[in-house]
């Protein structure tokens, strides 16, 4: 059983690793990198949102002084159908634009502004084609088909739906048949973005001779370099990518957006390129998360015992294939012991950028839809929500809809802590409104890799290939430091890149200190077997006869003989060299599932519909905390973009497809005066599959928030919020309507 009171590094909240170079502006982002000789490049975008590309006529452009280079998708050798393919043509469409601002063509050029004239001059002919823009567009009977030859079924019929995934469990009807209240509602929210500060940008050199280099803000660059390998045709043995620091990424840049025609461009010109977005170009192109349109179907008896549940959800892709329809599909329903459990979910193309993940992909809006259904439920059979959800909730070693095998949890400890805490339990103002919503993610394995040296001194050097958005190396540090049992301020942790380390998957689905957390306790084992190697030839005993304890060896056959940590190191070059480790591993399936639970107070002005969230609290079970103060940070910074996805945030496109808010100053993100202190609750329920009982914790923060919101509003304004953003002007008509119906009623 693991305890961690016992922990003498991990639960501690040392200073971070890149704390001061980020503080002092010497951190290499993105675009920081400088090369020598350098020029820059830009991306042609399209003006059209569905259009067959004619002709494309670059000899003006090239014909520019300082113009060095100008691509478009002729120059990749993979374009292929499927895969990576999609990648290569997303960046730079190949025969057909397929949403508003998709790149075209590529010029490099002396300068940036140079760069931007040389496209300028770029001749296009288009053949402008009908588009689509929302599910049901792009699923009615006459909708333009976006890509020929795909199909959900399997058959060669001509659809938008692409995939389609079925989770069930019971008899559905049957369940319904015994409840007492039956209630069914549809809930959408739009496309949003993660909103990372720093844009994409990058560097790339090519090498004919040798092995090319990039540089990228990304959160996975072994991912990286073989996506941009093959969309390039080369070997991932040929390029090596080296990741800068990473301005917030949150599933975002997990995805090839300039990386290859950065490659290209300086194979053509024979010079290193550099690349970025502009913040508008970010918004238009850069991946956001799926639209959705979701009906739940939920059935419960007057006790509070659920019977029946349903989903049927919608998953807006973009332009090629990519919604995370599977996370939601694990996630909807997954809090709940429900014996009856039915869920649909489809994944349709459209005429919008091709979204990517952010924090628990496809979970916040499945669960907004479900968490407000059963909010809805609890009220009319007037009974406690978080009550309800404690009669309901799914516990140790159950298994879910979607075959997921559980071990220990931490979701009824997270209900009772909501329960118990100062803010449930406080009186609400008139006119306010609370409400609760709970929370699952799977939380990834999957593999990494990393690398210990020692030092003749006894410090330690630790590498692995998971890039930190978020105070990772120092949290991985104090796993190694804890495994050592060494001072956390006598390791050193870095990114390698695809050189240095082994092959390691993206820093996404809350793996990294799951899964590279345990990457570094088997390389600081292999490290302590080595100490104890070393000190057993000296002593010229067994390995067997030699322990480790309190960071020395101790031969016991003559306990009094003991050596410490710098005392082998000092030695090791005479006693056999260096002392070095590498470890990788790949962990099967999910690992340390997680639930959170939040509760949100809102105020709403009725006149002019504006809500402001006057409380809220997050409670999440984190397995065991590493460094306290990076989980706190996490459930906060979840929780705002949870609140910012429920309140304010979409993307507003006009008939054209022309995204009209492509900057932070029209898509609207919360700030800090928007907001409380977010409070947070720190629950530990250790997971007994990592050796320290980490459970993952980026991705649960973002998933409550929207239905805690939307319910919250409901109960201030006495109805049902099924539409996000809950934007003033939508606030309003909710509270007209009902007037209204109060005033025919009477």
């Amino acid at each position: 059983m693991i305890d961690p009171s016992k922990f003498k590094v991990i639960g501690k909240s040392p200073a971070r690793e890149d704390a001061f170079d980020k503080v002092r502006g010497r951190a290499v982002f993105g675009f920081d990198v400088q090369i020598a000789n350098a020029i820059y490049g830009v991306v042609l975008r399209s003006p059209h949102t569905h259009a067959r590309i004619v002709s494309i006529d670059s000899s003006e452009a090239e014909k520019m002084p300082g113009v060095y280079a100008v691509v478009t998708s002729k120059d990749f050798p993979e374009l292929r159908p499927g895969g990576f393919g999609d990648i290569a043509r997303e960046n730079l469409a190949d025969g057909k634009v397929l949403f508003h601002s998709q790149g075209v063509a590529a010029v490099a050029a002396k300068t940036e502004d140079l760069a931007r004239q040389a496209a300028a001059k770029i001749k296009i002919e288009y053949e402008a084609l009908p588009h689509v823009m929302t599910i049901d567009e792009a699923i009615a009977d006459d909708a333009p088909i976006l890509h020929e030859g795909i199909s959900f079924d399997g058959s060669e019929g001509r659809s938008n739906i692409h995939e389609k995934i079925e989770s069930k469990i019971g008899d559905i009807e049957a369940g319904f048949a015994q409840a007492d209240v039956v209630r069914e509602r549809t809930y959408t929210t739009p496309v949003v973005h993660q909103g990372y500060i720093e844009p994409t940008a990058c560097a790339a050199i090519y090498s004919e001779d040798s092995q090319s280099t990039v540089w990228s803000t990304t959160q996975g660059h072994h991912a990286l370099r073989d996506m941009i390998a093959l969309n390039c045709g080369l070997t991932s043995h040929e390029l090596k990518v080296i990741p800068t620091e990473i301005g917030g990424g949150f599933g975002g840049k997990t995805a090839v957006y300039l990386e290859a025609i950065a490659l290209m461009l300086s194979k053509k010109s024979g010079r290193p390129v550099k690349m970025r977005m502009t913040r508008e170009e970010v918004l238009r192109c850069g991946g956001p998360a799926a639209a959705t349109k979701i009906r739940v179907k939920i059935g419960i008896k007057k006790d509070g015992s659920i019977t029946a549940m349903q989903g049927h959800m919608l998953y807006d892709s973009g332009c090629f294939p990519s919604a995370p329809t599977g996370g939601a599909v694990r996630s909807i329903f997954t809090a709940y012991d429900c014996p009856n459990v039915y869920i649909e979910g489809y994944s349709v193309v459209t005429n919008k950028v091709r979204v990517r993940a952010y924090r628990g992909p496809g979970a916040p809006q499945a669960c907004y839809a479900a968490e407000s259904l059963l909010n809805e439920l609890c009220d009319e059979i007037g009974m406690d929500p978080i009550e309800v959800r404690l009669k309901n909730a799914i516990r140790d070693n159950a298994k879910n809809v979607a075959g997921i095998q559980f071990r220990e949890l931490g979701l009824v400890a997270c209900l009772e802590a909501a329960r118990d805490s100062d803010h449930y339990q406080s009186e609400l103002k008139p006119g306010q409104g609370r409400a609760i919503s709970a929370g699952f993610w799977f939380n990834a394995g999957g593999y990494s890799s990393a690398t210990i040296n020692m030092h003749k001194n006894g410090f330690v050097s630790l590498t692995t290939g998971s890039a930190d958005l978020s105070g990772t190396r120092t949290a991985l540090a104090q796993i190694a430091a804890e495994t050592l049992n060494v001072p956390i301020e006598h390791v050193h942790a870095e990114v390698g890149d695809t050189d240095d380390v082994g092959n390691t998957g993206v820093t996404g689905g809350s793996r990294t200190v799951n899964a590279t957390g345990q990457a570094v306790h088997q390389a600081s084992l292999n490290i302590i077997d080595q100490l104890k190697e070393r000190a057993a030839s000296g002593w010229n005993v067994l390995p067997t006869d030699v322990e480790w304890d309190s960071g020395k060896v101790i031969n016991t056959k003559n306990p009094d003989e003991t050596l410490t940590l710098r005392d082998i190191t000092r030695a090791a070059l005479q006693t056999g060299g260096a002392i070095t480790a590498d470890s990788s591993v790949n962990i099967a399936g999910g690992l340390g599932p997680s639930f959170g639970v939040h509760i949100c107070d809102v105020e709403v002005d009725e006149e002019t519909g504006k809500t402001l969230v006057t409380r809220y609290t997050v409670i999440q079970d984190a397995g065991v905390a590493v460094h306290p103060q990076f989980v706190e940070g996490q459930y906060q910074g979840g929780a705002v973009q949870g609140i910012g996805w429920a309140l304010n945030e979409e993307y507003i496109y006009d008939e054209n497809g022309v995204l009209q808010n492509p900057g932070f100053l029209d898509y609207r993100m919360p700030v800090a005066s928007d907001l409380p202190m977010i409070e947070t609750i720190v629950v530990q329920v250790p997971n007994s599959m990592h050796p320290f009982g980490v459970r993952g914790v980026g991705e649960v923060p973002i998933i409550p928030p929207l239905g805690a919101v939307g319910s919250a509003i409901a109960n201030a304004i006495k109805m049902p919020v099924a539409d996000l953003p809950a934007s003033p002007v939508r606030v309003l008509g909710l509270i007209q309507a009902r007037d209204g119906s109060a005033s025919a009623a009477a």
